[in-house]
């Protein structure tokens, strides 16, 4: 299953229009999509407020991530303040997998955002958190925060942009997106062999751990003949017709 570096905003000292830091309302953010993240199956590191983004890159190298979201809020030039608007997606250019996450991102934004045409993708090597990072990196500027409608639009909308952010994380990793975890318990029936727990719900996804029969797991989800399970600490998808629920 996929895990990404999580990466709020560390920036304390950027004030929103209408109240609040940087720093303090992506947290926010990035609080509301952990319920969407967990259902999901995506896993996930994250920084916290004491951290900087050096700090953070440095982390997110320490693993092994298939992508790096950053999460920031934006603001216009000295002498501009308030005038921009919009959502810029961020990538590395000449990374394949960091453009294409960008767009789907981008793409999910466009049908929440109140202006569309406003939401970009930009390829960049400005940006630390896209050109530090060795995974696959998206750094969104949700919108602008020293713009009235903007930053009224990111405070009243968290859990929107959140579950728009997820879902897009999802169609990006090939997985179905859930709203909210089941939590029922089953059981391995198999007749012979073991049941294995693949990393999509496909016959021919890679296998992260194979299940013998009677062994208990959780299920988290169910889709389309698959139920996303944990499987002593292993997430991943198996077929439901060999699980039996208590």
């Amino acid at each position: 299953m996929p895990i990404i570096y999580l990466s709020p905003s560390t920036q304390e000292s950027n004030f929103y229009v209408n109240g609040g830091t940087e720093e303090e309302i992506m947290n926010q953010l990035a609080d509301r999509m952990v319920p969407y993240l967990d259902a999901s199956g995506i896993r996930y590191t994250r920084n916290t407020p004491s951290m900087t983004a050096a700090t953070s890159i440095a982390a997110s190298n320490a693993g092994n991530y298939d992508l790096h979201l950053a999460l920031h809020s934006n603001a216009a030039p000295e002498g501009h303040y308030g005038e921009a608007q919009g959502s810029l997606v961020f990538y590395y250019p000449g990374s394949s997998r960091g453009e294409r996450a960008a767009e789907i991102v981008a793409d999910g934004l466009k049908a929440i955002y109140p202006r569309p045409n406003l939401v970009q993708t930009r390829s960049t090597t400005s940006i630390g958190e896209v050109r530090r990072v060795r995974a696959p990196s998206v750094f969104l500027e949700v919108a602008y925060h020293d713009n009235g409608e903007d930053a009224a639009w990111i405070k009243n909308n968290l859990d929107a942009i959140a579950r728009n952010i997820v879902l897009s994380l999802t169609e990006y990793f090939g997985i179905p997106f859930f709203e909210e975890e089941q939590n029922r318990q089953g059981m391995v029936d198999v007749s012979w062999g073991v049941l294995n727990i693949r990393s999509q719900p496909d016959t021919s996804a890679p296998i992260l751990a194979q299940a013998p029969d009677g062994a208990p797991l959780t299920i988290l989800n169910a889709s389309d003949g698959w139920y996303l399970v944990n499987y002593n600490g292993t997430l991943g998808y198996a077929s439901a017709q060999f699980i039996d629920l208590d």
